[in-house]
C-alpha cells in the first residue's frame, strides 16, 4: 500500500512540473521530446513513454491540444487555457515545408470555405486537423 500512495505521489509531481512547463508555454507547440528535455534540466528526468501517457490524459481532459502533421514529424501538443486560440474555434495550421514552422491562423476566409464545404457538400471539416504545406514568409524570401 506504502508503494502505491509513492507512486501516487510522483505522479502527482510529474504532473506539477508538466503542467508548469505547459502553462509557461501558450501558443506553443512542443513534443514530447521537449517535455523530456525539460524534465532533465529539472533534474527530474523522465521516459517519453510516461510523457506521452501523461499528455495523453492532458488531452483527454481538454487542457491540450494534440496535432499529428504527417508521418514524418512528431506528434505535437499545445496548452489550451481560457486565453489560448483553443477557445476562440476555428483555428487552421500553415506548416512551412522548408523549415518546418507551425503557423496558427485565425482567418475568417477560411471559416467561409469551412462552411461552404458543410453547407454545399456535407463536408464537416476538423480545423485542428487540416494543415496547409507551403512555405513560410521568412523561407519564402531567402
Amino acid at each position: 500500500m506504502k508503494n502505491t500512495e509513492n507512486g501516487a505521489k510522483y505522479r502527482t509531481k510529474q504532473r506539477e512540473i508538466m503542467m508548469r512547463y505547459l502553462e509557461g508555454k501558450p501558443g506553443v507547440h512542443v513534443t514530447a521530446g521537449d517535455v523530456c528535455e525539460y524534465f532533465k534540466e529539472q533534474g527530474a528526468p523522465i521516459g517519453q513513454s510516461t510523457v506521452y501517457r501523461q499528455m495523453e490524459k492532458l488531452v483527454d481532459e481538454g487542457l491540450l491540444n494534440k496535432y499529428i502533421l504527417d508521418a514524418n514529424s512528431p506528434a505535437c501538443f499545445e496548452y489550451v487555457s481560457r486565453d489560448s486560440h483553443g477557445t476562440e474555434g476555428v483555428c487552421f495550421h500553415c506548416k512551412c515545408e522548408k523549415c518546418g514552422k507551425l503557423i496558427h491562423l485565425h482567418c475568417d476566409e477560411l471559416k467561409e470555405i469551412a462552411n461552404h464545404l458543410k453547407g454545399d457538400h456535407g463536408f464537416v471539416l476538423d480545423p485542428l486537423r487540416t494543415v496547409f504545406y507551403g512555405m513560410c514568409e521568412e523561407c519564402a524570401n531567402a
